[in-house]
């Protein structure tokens, strides 16, 4: 049985974590506001893009100018390049695992395709590259502050390799930002681009032509796709952490009374016994 000096410094011990989950707890939860209202703010943005993108997409329907865009270009997938966004830090629950596990289930899914991959997040990078995985390129600490430049670099050299017909799809594995308590593993292929379909074009009247305009839209809906990507996984992620360290704080609290609980028992087994020796050495004297 475990002295009373040691269950006090595991209940010290238990203390000082419980004040550090805590605080963590708080400031993802700052983080996470945000966060969030950078994810909410861009959806209506998304969604208007995809919206006018289908009206002019229905504009130009059986043009062929439009079919040979290289963006367009569906080719067998023999080369496959995976953007896999984690975090950059762990602590968040089963956030960068589930990630990871995807990945993993994705190459196995495409036996006959060469996947390569594009890293974004410390905690995906360091588990790829430690397993020799073929890597275009590694990003990090790009979640701290999401920047429009940052992913659209990314995506200009996604769609590059796309258009020099060196990879034949591309693929974002992300979380997407459901709530506090859920985040959704999404995976979305972004190039060949895929035009939403609209069952009667629009009566809109061009500035120019409707077919240069396609072309000039689509670089920015997959350099959005991305920038999108990583504002919801930024979001998803401070709210797992904020989960998991309300989970742990919790946690902490309980182990604390189970062990204060102890202490009381094992100090009052010591004082029970030390009463039976001063009463069985009164005895033994008479």
């Amino acid at each position: 049985m475990p002295s009373l000096i040691d269950i006090r410094r595991r209940i010290r011990s238990v203390k000082n974590t419980q004040q550090i989950t805590k605080a963590m707890k708080m400031v993802s939860a700052a983080k996470l506001r945000r966060a969030q209202d950078r994810t909410i703010a861009s959806r209506p943005y998304a969604a208007i893009f995809r919206k006018m993108l289908s009206d002019v997409a229905a504009a130009v329907a059986g043009d062929e100018r439009v079919a040979a865009n290289p963006l367009l270009a569906r080719r067998e997938e023999n080369r496959i390049l995976l953007v896999l966004i984690t975090g950059d830090k762990g602590l968040a629950g089963a956030f960068n695992t589930n990630l990871i596990k995807a990945a993993g289930r994705f190459v196995v899914e495409h036996p006959n395709s060469q996947v390569s991959f594009v890293l974004i997040g410390r905690k995906g990078r360091d588990f790829f590259r430690k397993r020799g995985a073929p890597t275009v390129s590694e990003h990090v600490n790009l979640a701290a502050k999401v920047k429009f430049e940052d992913t659209g670099a990314i995506a200009d050299k996604a769609m590059e390799l796309f258009s020099n017909e060196e990879i034949d799809a591309v693929y974002l594995l992300y979380n997407e930002f459901k709530s506090v308590v859920s985040q959704k593993l999404t995976l979305t292929r972004v190039l060949p681009v895929e035009l939403p379909q609209q069952s009667a074009p629009a009566d809109y009247i061009y500035a120019d032509p409707p077919a240069q305009m396609i072309g000039l839209l689509l670089p920015r809906y997959v350099e959005m796709e991305f920038y999108r990507a990583l504002l919801e996984s930024a979001a998803a992620e401070h709210a797992a952490r904020m989960t998991a360290m309300d989970a742990a704080t919790s946690n902490a609290a309980e182990m604390i009374d189970k062990l204060t609980l102890f202490m009381n028992r094992v100090r009052q087994t010591s004082i029970t016994k030390e009463i039976i020796e001063v009463v069985s050495g009164a005895a033994a004297a008479e």
